[in-house]
C-alpha cells in the first residue's frame, strides 16, 4: 500500500518512541502517507493503523481532527490561505479574491484540471509576514501581492 521509502520514513518516526508507544508516531505516519498518496483514503488510514499496530479508530480520530489531513482527494497543489483576523487586517481578503479569480474556484473547491485546491486556514504563526498562504502544508509564502501570487502560480504550472 505504501512504498518501501515511505515505510522506512515511518519506521524512523516509530523509532523515536518507546516500543509500547507506537501510537505516538501516528501524526507523522499519516503525514508521510498523505505525501505519498496525495490524500488519506480510508484504506490508507487502515493500512497505517495496521502498520503501527493500533486500532483503526485511533488513526481516524487523528486524521479527522487535524485540518492538515485530507480525507477527500485534493488538487496537486493545495493552497491554504490564512484568513485569521491578523492576516485579514494585512490583506488576506485581497489574496483570497485574487486566487479565486485566477484559479476560477472558491474555498473548498478544486480546479477542473485537478491542479489546485483552495482552502481557508487559521493562524499559521507568521502574522508579521502576512498576508500568506501554505502550499501543500509545507511551503509558506509570505508578504503576498497579486504579482507575487501570479509568479508562484506560474512556477507551479
Amino acid at each position: 500500500m505504501l512504498t518501501a521509502d515511505a515505510l522506512a520514513r515511518i519506521d524512523r518516526e516509530i523509532a523515536k518512541y518507546p516500543a509500547e508507544r507506537k501510537l505516538s508516531a501516528i501524526m507523522a505516519a499519516l503525514r508521510i502517507a498523505q505525501l505519498e498518496k496525495g490524500w488519506l483514503a480510508p484504506e490508507t488510514i487502515d493500512y497505517v493503523a495496521g502498520y503501527l499496530d493500533i486500532p483503526p479508530i485511533a488513526a481516524y480520530e487523528v486524521a479527522s481532527f487535524y485540518n492538515m489531513y485530507e480525507l477527500k482527494p485534493v488538487g496537486k497543489y493545495k493552497i491554504t490561505v490564512c484568513t485569521n483576523l491578523s492576516c485579514t487586517l494585512m490583506g488576506a481578503g485581497a489574496v483570497a479574491d485574487h486566487l479565486r479569480a485566477k484559479l476560477g474556484i472558491d474555498f473548498g473547491e478544486t480546479s477542473p484540471d485537478g491542479r489546485f485546491t483552495l482552502k481557508e486556514g487559521e493562524c499559521m504563526g507568521a502574522c508579521g509576514d502576512a498576508p500568506l498562504f501554505l502550499i501543500n502544508n509545507h511551503q509558506m509564502r509570505v508578504k503576498l501581492t497579486p504579482d507575487e501570487i501570479d509568479r508562484i502560480l506560474a512556477e507551479l504550472e
